[in-house]
């Protein structure tokens, strides 16, 4: 891709370059006196100055559009990879919290057995001070 950008900035150099040549080479095989001769080549080279300017504004037009185009395209990116970040931040605070609520379920089952473990103990020491 960028090397089509180069081969238009060649053709249309070479164009110009193509061209002023032609037209230096016209005038000067052209039966006019010294003055008439200068007059052309003056008016050719105006001419070509004017065109070679007017290509350089386009090129600098296109460019400042190829920038704000990347710069919008930049912040586009910029907005989806904060929004895709958000979303991943929220998701994983969701697993987390569903972690952590099966933890302290899980702890507090622990708890529970703990609690029935010792009620049942306790209770085989009650009853074995009462056999003897």
């Amino acid at each position: 891709m960028a090397n089509d950008g180069n081969t238009g900035k060649g053709f249309i150099l070479g164009l110009v370059a193509g061209g002023a040549l032609g037209a230096a080479l016209a005038l000067l095989y052209a039966p006019k006196s010294g003055r008439e001769l200068r007059d052309d080549i003056k008016k050719r080279s105006d001419d070509l100055v004017e065109d070679a300017e007017e290509y350089i504004s386009k090129a600098r037009e296109r460019a400042v559009e190829m920038i704000n185009d990347g710069k919008k395209r930049a912040d586009s990116m910029i907005s989806d990879a904060r929004k895709r970040a958000e979303t991943l931040l929220q998701d994983a605070e969701k697993v987390l919290s569903g972690a952590k609520e099966k933890a302290s379920g899980i702890a507090g089952e622990g708890e529970k057995i703990r609690d029935a473990m010792k009620a049942g103990v306790d209770t085989f020491k009650d009853e074995r001070s009462k056999g003897s």
